[in-house]
């Protein structure tokens, strides 16, 4: 309501207006209607556009609005008040649907839809339907455009489907919600483009919800058209998931395919892509279109399967055999059996093959019955042959020989059996001499594995072939010759043989089962020879001994002598033979060879204790002792009187008594052991002082009766008292072990019993003052030690005079922090060993109880204490005052500055750095310095640190982190100045600058321009946005493409346009050459032509010439254009013409077009051709002659009266027909001037009778007798050249046919004066090495004063 009370009561028309058209307020409609009818009476047609814009609510922005503006007639010179308002409105904002239509509509008119694609990028027209539909009659993409806006869906999917962009329609009608009539669109790609169609239909079929069109439907409209492949390609794909409802149509994709393209319809089936269509129905078809496999594999009976698997001549066998893969087991085996009836030779390899591959699933059995059945022993042999390797059935390694044995397989039969170990060994035996192979090798192999040595022997044997049998024994197995010696004693050989072979094996023949074959027939003493021979060969086989021993036993030939005498039989075997013919030989043998087990058993058995107690003893041995010794032997009591009864007196050996002894300890004797040990040791006997016996009857004494060990201690005195003093200790006799060690005078180790086991530190104390000994004081110290009695201890290693356990010590009281005791034991140490650390600990402690004094006295003093560690350790310590005493004698001035700084005496702190001299030193005080802010004192250590490129950063960080930028600028100002001044710091300066002073910046970058690095600095100004400093470091390294990119983007601060074309020709990124006129055109149009003839030979023209264009200002670079015009480039020509056409500067354009040719000349033309100009038609007349149009260009001159150029243009066409129809035309017309000059422009096209004719029908012959004068004295002249060369031609050819009658007549003279027994020079081209190769002459005849020959003249008359 505050509208109408301004307006009424207020009586502010003008304020109330104002307010309705801020506040877009109702109540003002009256009055904005009628204040513009006022402004539109006065002529105000800008002011009243904008009122119209402005209106409130829109209530101007109608129809009629429009009309008012379209009806006000334009003025000359001035812009038209319709445009005056549509780009008020466009300024305002989006126009509605009826204003974006009409602007539309005059922008279409005068062809300028680059303004309609920038309107429709800013959003500022209303897209509608009808708006699209007079885009479309320029641009069909800008409709798309629009049509996709106003969701005119109809309308997209049409322009999509005219486009064949299928796949958006599809996409689009997704995204609406629309279905479109795919039905229609399929049928329509159809026609043009079926493999387009078939992508568009996949792409239907994959749509979400299912596909629009049923599947058959779609194949049905590519199999009408005969489209086969495409059908398949469609159906291949849709039908991927290979689902049960899809059955039918696997089924037609098939059978299609069966019927057109067998080999397409056998690669589906190879995929395995279908298991749903009718199976029986594609095997029919498979198998009349000679796919007997696939048939095979679809069919379901036996009888089917069995008539097509006959025609193998047609099937791959790989296949096939593949095939029978898939059948059962009884029907492949009748299918094999089938195959082998109709063709057994021709099949068999097939069923060899199938055979070897699934004899798992059809058995082996099978297989071999099916071969059997058919008595294929070569079937069965190759079937066999593979399963061999992997089978372990004996009959099936019993049928493969037997098969190789049938087919003459020999030499496989040897190999089967010598490497097969699963053939039936009896069976196969029994076979092999049945069959009595020639080769009786395959037999020997049996036998000679399998232990049929004799049945083998006595078959060659009786079968005479003793040469097999030599053999055998002397190369195969001569380990067997003892067995083929039995049987062929069993089989009543002569001796001589039997001798023979044994010799011929000689010393590979195995003795021993020689022997035992020998002794079982009682023919031993055959062997008798034999084994002295070998004796006499120096033989040392332990059976040619043992069998001759039992040979000389037998016969009892001195048997004692060879038994004790002889090193090489087996005293095991000779004793058990001698056992049952004489114990005693046996107990010789057995003590020979040392068999205790033998003699023992032997011995035991025949009552020989005493022989069995001295072997005993003798031997020594404790498993034997053991043994005996046992108690579950029962004759142990009776060994053991003999023992000590007999053996033991006998023996006057220490050792022999000693292993008795121990052998009693170790059987667990220790009563009887003692008695024994007492009556030797005690009783004056001849070992009474032995070392050995008082040590063991102490020990056993310990072990056995603890009560008796003391008085044996002091009893004996020969004994190992160490060593038993450890054992009482082991066996926890401490007051036992303290009194052998104190007895043999070992008072550390009484010491250590007192203390490690009695645990007794006064006992030891009291102990060590007895004794007073240095190693005595040592160990009780380190118990006190050990027990935390510091002092105590220190004591004691004073008195010990002790100084090895000082680290231990020192250790100590640092744990317990007792430094004054410490002090005294180490000045103790110092006199006894100059360690480092000992002093080194002493200046610790003495710092540790604050006698500076004493330190300073110490160091003065020598030493060899690590001053440098102890000086580190009091400083870590905080004892800094000793630490600075330490650092300023041993001159470590950097560990002396840190130690002054923790002191806070910095001033003394920087004159030690300057001594020390180090980076790292004169951080720790720069940095201190700064803490403390003696900042005087930080930048003279800060001078000695940036020098150093690797330190400044981190001196640069530590004054920026607590923030002293002040005193860090002064800092890197001062080192500017400095020698060794580095890149580093006048980098890091500028990084200052542009952080905290930036207006000293660019002043920096130029004077050190040469001295920064730049990639750092530029990372900095981009940081801190410095455009202007940053464009110049980019220059200066060489970054014109990130120069150009800042001064685009950051033009207020960085654009200097002199300073831009330098840099834009050195860019290396084209993009940014487009970019640059961009800028340009956007922000310094004026200068646009200057930067262009920069670029002129690196940008693209006709990109430029598009951006422009694009832009409405084409006309602002004509000047560029000239100037780039002479590379002929298309789009600069046809923007010049353009501008010379809207300028109607004809001779521009005709020079133009003279000159480049690259435009589109026709298109020019008919622009041209419509010009009201006179000039520019003519133009117009001459393109599209330079363009060969002959009629249209006559045809345009002829409109405008240029006959000239309509004659001219007729005569260079070089075409008859339009000369003529030019004479025709100016006949017409009346023009006999015309007519006259046409004729002899156009000269050489003019036929004279359709000119004489003309002429005289015309009256005009007075027009053409020039014409005809000219015609006839050209025509005459040609005549009289044509006589004239024919009269020359005339006179060549007598002069010819004269020169061939005198080369002639030169060649019969020069045949008569030849020899007659030579034959003639052959002629060129007749023979001769110039056979074939043309008529070359022959060679000039030197010195007969003859000319060459040309080649004519006599054929040869022969040839040598």
């Amino acid at each position: 309501m505050i509208v109408p009370f301004v307006s009424g009561q207020l009586n502010n028309l003008e304020l109330a207006v104002n307010l309705a058209k801020r506040g877009n307020l109702p109540g003002a409609e009256n009055l904005v209607v009628q204040r513009f009818q006022e402004l539109f009476a006065q002529t105000k047609y800008k002011e009243a556009a904008e009122l119209a814009a402005e209106s409130p609510q829109g209530i101007l922005r109608t129809p009629d609005t429009v009309a008012k503006f379209q009806s006000v007639p334009v003025q000359p010179g001035q812009t038209p008040p319709l445009l005056q308002y549509f780009g008020t409105l466009l300024t305002r904002g989006k126009l509605n649907a009826f204003e974006s239509l009409e602007l539309s509509r005059l922008v279409v008119n005068q062809n300028k839809k680059n303004l309609l694609e920038n309107w429709l990028a800013e959003d500022k027209l209303e897209c509608t339907e009808e708006l699209g539909d007079l885009v479309k009659t320029v641009d069909n993409d800008l409709a798309l455009k629009i049509y996709i806006k106003a969701r005119a869906t109809p309308k997209v999917v049409a322009a999509f489907a005219e486009r064949r962009e299928f796949d958006k329609i599809l996409i689009y009608s997704k995204q609406v919600g629309y279905s479109p009539d795919y039905l229609f669109l399929l049928q329509a790609m159809l026609r043009s483009d079926p493999q387009g169609a078939v992508n568009f239909a996949l792409m239907m079929s994959q749509m979400e919800g299912g596909c629009p069109v049923d599947y058959n439907t779609i194949t049905d409209l590519f199999l009408q058209r005969n489209l086969i492949r495409e059908a398949t390609a469609f159906l291949l794909d849709v039908l991927k998931p290979n689902l049960p409802e899809h059955g039918y149509l696997q089924t037609k994709v098939l059978e299609i395919n069966l019927v057109t393209f067998p080999n397409v319809a056998d690669a589906i089936l190879a995929n395995g892509m279908f298991s749903h269509y009718d199976r029986p129905r594609i095997a029919q078809l498979c198998e009349k279109a000679g796919l007997y496999i696939r048939a095979l594999q679809h069919y379901t009976e036996l009888p089917d399967i069995k008539r097509v698997i006959v025609n193998t001549h047609a099937i791959e066998p790989q296949a096939l055999v593949e095939f029978f893969g898939t059948l059962s087991r009884e029907w492949a085996l009748e299918c094999m059996k089938d195959l082998l009836l109709v063709n057994l030779r021709g099949n068999l390899q097939i069923i060899v093959q199938a055979a070897k591959e699934y004899c798992e699933q059809l058995g082996v059995d099978a297989c071999v019955k099916l071969f059997e059945q058919f008595k294929s022993y070569e079937g069965l042999y190759f079937f066999l042959g593979s399963y061999l390797s992997s089978s372990e059935n004996p009959d099936i390694h019993f049928k493969y020989i037997e098969a190789a044995a049938r087919t003459g397989q020999i030499k496989e039969v040897e190999r089967v059996t010598r490497e097969s170990n699963f053939y039936d060994p009896e069976k196969t035996k029994n076979f092999l001499m049945e069959a009595k192979l020639p080769d009786a090798r395959p037999l020997i192999n049996v036998c000679d594995r399998f232990g049929f040595v004799a049945d083998l022997t006595h078959y060659l044997y009786s079968n005479n072939m003793l040469r097999y049998i030599e053999g055998y024994v002397q190369k195969v197995n001569p380990g067997n010759a003892p067995l083929v010696v039995g049987q062929l004693l069993d089989d009543e050989c002569p001796e001589d043989f039997i001798k023979g072979l044994i010799l011929s094996v000689r010393s590979l023949l195995p003795v021993e089962p020689l022997v035992e074959e020998c002794e079982k027939r009682n023919r031993l003493r055959l062997l008798t020879q034999f084994l002295e021979h070998l004796v006499s060969e120096g033989s040392q086989d332990v059976h040619v001994h043992n069998a001759l021993g039992k040979i000389i036993i037998d016969s009892n030939n001195n048997p004692e002598h060879f038994l004790t005498t002889n090193p090489y039989y087996d005293s095991r075997v000779v004793g058990k033979y001698c056992e049952k013919r004489d114990p005693t030989l046996a107990v010789v043998a057995y003590r020979r060879g040392q068999c205790d087990d033998e003699l023992i058993n032997v011995t035991n058995k025949n009552s020989l204790f005493k022989l069995q107690a001295r072997y005993v003893v003798e031997r020594m041995d404790g498993d034997l002792w053991e043994k005996v010794l046992n108690p579950e032997n029962e004759y142990r009591r009776q060994l053991i009187d003999q023992v000590v009864s007999t053996a033991l007196p006998e023996s006057k050996s220490p050792e022999q008594v000693s292993a008795a002894v121990k052998a009693f300890m170790t059987a667990d004797l220790p009563h009887e052991l003692i008695e024994l040990l007492e009556k030797i040791v005690l009783q004056n006997s001849a070992f009474s002082g032995n070392f050995n016996l008082q040590n063991l009857l102490i020990l056993t004494a310990i072990k056995a009766d603890p009560s008796r060990v003391m008085d044996y201690i002091n009893r004996l005195d020969n004994f190992d008292g160490p060593a038993v003093g450890e054992v009482a200790v082991e066996a926890q006799l401490y007051e036992e072990a303290f009194a052998i060690f104190k007895k043999f005078n070992l008072n550390v180790q009484a010491v250590d019993v007192l203390l490690d086991n009695i645990q007794s530190i006064d006992r030891a104390v009291e102990f060590a003052f007895r004794v007073e000994e240095d190693a005595v004081w040592s160990q009780v110290a380190k118990a006190q030690l050990r027990e935390g009695l510091l002092s105590d201890a220190i004591e004691s290693f004073i008195r010990a005079d002790d100084a090895t356990q000082f680290l231990e010590v020192i250790r100590a009281a640092e744990d317990a922090n007792v430094y004054h005791d410490l002090v005294k034991y180490l000045l103790m140490v110092r006199q006894k060993a100059k360690e480092p650390k000992v002093d080194s600990e002493l200046i610790f402690a003495y710092a540790k109880t604050d006698k500076l004094t004493d330190i300073e006295e110490f160091i003065l003093m020598p030493n060899v204490a690590n001053l440098q560690n102890v000086g580190d350790r009091l400083y870590n310590e905080t004892l800094y005052e000793a630490a600075r005493i330490i650092f300023q004698f041993i001159a470590n001035w950097a560990k002396l500055a840190i130690t002054l700084v923790k002191l806070k005496q910095f001033q003394s702190a920087v004159d030690a750095a300057r001594k020390a001299n180090s980076a790292k030193t004169w951080k720790e005080v720069c940095f201190a310095c700064v803490d403390a802010e003696e900042f005087r004192l930080a930048q003279i250590c800060g001078l000695n640190i940036i020098i150093q490129v690797d330190d400044l950063e981190e001196v640069s960080e530590y004054y920026q982190n607590r923030g002293y930028f002040n005193e860090l600028i002064s800092l890197m100002e001062s080192g500017l100045g400095l020698e060794r001044a580095h890149m580093g710091i006048f980098t890091e300066l500028g990084v200052l600058y542009a952080r905290y002073r930036p207006e000293k910046l660019m002043e920096h970058i130029k004077l050190f321009s040469t001295r920064l690095n730049i990639p750092k600095l530029i990372r900095a100004c981009d940081e801190q946005q410095h455009w202007k400093e940053l464009t110049y470091l980019y220059i200066q390294y060489d970054e014109f493409d990130n120069a150009a990119t800042t001064i685009m983007n950051h033009s207020p601060e960085a654009w200097d346009h002199m300073q831009f074309k330098d840099v834009a020709v050195k860019v290396a990124n084209v993009e940014l050459y487009y970019k640059a006129v961009h800028f340009y055109l956007q922000e310094h149009p004026d200068l646009i032509n200057d930067l262009l003839n920069v670029l002129a030979l690196r940008v693209d023209h006709t990109r430029v010439v598009d951006i422009m264009r694009k832009a409405g200002h084409l006309l602002l670079v004509k000047p560029y254009m000239i100037a780039v015009q002479s590379n002929n480039v298309s789009a600069v020509n046809e923007a010049l013409n353009q501008i010379y056409m809207e300028e109607e500067d004809y001779e521009r354009l005709r020079e133009s077009i003279d000159l480049h040719d690259n435009f589109d000349q026709i298109g020019l033309a008919q622009k041209v051709e419509k010009h009201e100009l006179l000039e520019m038609r003519r133009v117009a007349a001459y393109i599209y002659k330079k363009a060969g149009r002959w009629k249209q260009s006559i045809a345009l001159s002829k409109k405008d009266n240029l006959y000239k150029d309509a004659m001219e243009t007729a005569s260079q066409s070089g075409d008859r027909e339009l000369a003529e129809e030019l004479l025709v035309y100016f006949i017409e017309k009346g023009k006999k001037e015309c007519f006259a000059s046409c004729l002899f422009v156009c000269y050489d096209l003019i036929r004279p009778d359709i000119a004489l004719e003309l002429a005289w029908m015309n009256n005009m012959i007075d027009f053409a007798f020039p014409y005809l004068l000219q015609f006839v004295r050209e025509y005459t002249g040609k005549v009289d050249e044509l006589v004239k060369d024919k009269i020359n031609a005339q006179n060549e050819v007598k002069t010819k046919e004269q020169e061939e009658k005198d080369v002639i007549a030169q060649q019969n003279m020069y045949a008569q004066l030849l020899p007659l027994a030579l034959p003639a020079p052959p002629m060129p081209g007749m023979g001769g090495p110039t056979m074939g190769g043309g008529f070359a002459p022959p060679p000039p005849m030197g010195g007969m004063g003859m000319p060459p020959m040309p080649p004519f003249g006599m054929p040869p008359m022969g040839s040598y």
